[in-house]
């Protein structure tokens, strides 16, 4: 049951363990919720998305997902949202990181126009964008933890020191902003987790909530669909347009949006740079490259 490029997959010392009682865990909720399994099951980087009917013959997807804390309130903001301008939720088991999802097409968002597919995206911000709920995690905790940590990257690291230092500053000063929690955030909000619906064109999956400011958001936007952007032959110029079609449409502040993308992809290279330094290994070049060329170009 278990798809192998789920089994392949790797996320830290508990992964195996979990893996192992993954056949179980499912067998377990397809007869507690009286499901039976309606297809192949599919996988995303840490989850079992397997197709099942309910007891009504309702279609629907079971999602068992590996516990871990970017998870951990997904089922909250799912239930806050209540269908509207994301996947609905029909059921929950948060203490075996278990969701019962409607069925929605395999179809995403990479099937449009890139201009198109942020539109689309941009369009839900609106929609997912509500106060904020108490569960989940504060932005303003995680940019004064980031502030510090990016003014400690040493000055060897591979990455301009201009841009570390920027980003340090920025995350400080917004970190006391009053606003800058206040809404309910989907998190990880691009082409791949925006699925086509039966009822409504396009609805949301996969969210990484947040208690945040939507001017967050923008940033995957850029750093996805990557090869696109470098066809143009203009890379400042799509990335550029990417983030002011995004605002325009959410009606967002480009000033907030960009100053809150360089913090984003100034944090992804500090991640970076940790998680190859705690493996023994060489920071990814690529990552870094791209993670730069986007802070400078919603800028210069």
């Amino acid at each position: 049951m278990i798809p192998a490029g789920l089994a392949a997959a790797g996320h830290g010392p508990d992964w195996a363990a979990w893996l192992e009682r993954l056949p179980r865990l499912t067998a377990d909720l397809l007869a507690e919720w009286s499901l039976a399994p309606d297809g192949e099951p599919a996988h995303g980087r840490t989850a079992l998305v397997l197709p099942v009917r309910t007891e009504d013959g309702e279609r629907a997807v079971l999602k068992a997902g590996f516990p871990h804390p970017e998870a951990a309130a997904e089922h909250l903001a799912l239930r806050r949202w209540g269908g509207h301008g994301a996947v609905r939720l029909l059921r929950a088991d948060p203490h075996r990181s278990a969701l019962l999802l409607e069925r929605l097409e395999p179809r995403d968002l990479r099937i449009l126009p890139v201009d198109d597919a942020v539109a689309v995206v941009a369009g839900l911000y609106r929609r997912l964008h509500v106060p904020a709920l108490a569960q989940p995690p504060r932005l303003s905790d995680a940019l004064r933890r980031w502030a510090g940590e990016l003014a400690a990257l040493p000055r060897g690291a591979p990455v301009p020191r201009r841009y570390v230092e920027q980003a340090a500053t920025l995350a400080a000063a917004l970190a006391d902003d009053p606003d800058v929690d206040a809404r309910l955030l989907h998190g990880d909000l691009h082409d791949a987790n925006v699925l086509a619906g039966l009822r409504e064109p396009w609805l949301a999956i996969d969210p990484k909530p947040w208690s945040g400011d939507p001017h967050w958001e923008p940033a995957p936007l850029l750093w996805n669909r990557w090869s696109a952007a470098v066809a143009t032959g203009d890379l400042r110029g799509a990335l550029r347009r990417r983030l002011a079609v995004a605002c325009d449409v959410a009606g967002l502040d480009p000033d907030r949006a960009r100053d809150l993308t360089v913090v984003r992809v100034m944090v992804n290279a500090l991640w970076e740079i940790a998680d190859a330094g705690a493996r023994g290994a060489d920071p990814d070049r690529d990552w870094l490259t791209r993670q730069v060329a986007i802070a400078k170009a919603v800028q210069d």
